[in-house]
């Protein structure tokens, strides 16, 4: 039992081991520019994390670049008009407002509003009274059958 105990805390204990990249700036100036670009630029393997927190091979090929970049002096402006002529505009979490993009910004909001339209019609359709649910034969009848019930019992 202890040589168990011994094997699963073995097991446990062991280390996972990641690849972090760290890249030293000469300008803290620069070093924010990065830190910026990396959690504003998305990754195009996993799509939905941001390059900061990606562990995609292109994405550390992209932190990569985006570290020369901000090195070389290129603005923040700069780097992103890179990406999306390289990658298009799916680089980026908060894509432009263009025609080719309207859909991916004005969807919610028209799924939404027509969500609402129908449950507005729902509610008016519904029944306001519910006596008029059953006829007066058919209350009758029912409760003939609830008064046999409660006589039985």
């Amino acid at each position: 039992m202890k040589k168990l105990f011994l094997i699963c805390l073995m097991a446990a204990s062991t280390v996972v081991c990641a690849n972090i990249e760290t890249y030293k700036f000469d300008d803290p100036r620069k070093e924010a520019d990065y830190q910026v670009l990396v959690h504003e630029l998305r990754c195009l393997v996993c799509q939905n994390q941001n390059l900061a927190d990606s562990n995609a091979e292109l994405a550390q090929d992209l932190r990569r670049k985006t570290y020369e970049m901000v090195e070389k002096g290129l603005s923040k402006d700069e780097v992103v008009e890179y990406m999306v002529a390289r990658y298009g505009d799916f680089v980026l979490y908060k894509p432009p407002l263009q025609t080719n993009t309207l859909a991916l910004w004005g969807g919610p909001f028209i799924i939404f509003i027509i969500a609402v339209l129908v449950l507005i019609r729902m509610i008016r359709r519904r029944p306001t009274n519910s006596d008029h649910l059953l006829s007066e034969e058919q209350r009758q009848r029912a409760e003939q059958l609830l008064n046999q019930q409660t006589e039985e019992k």
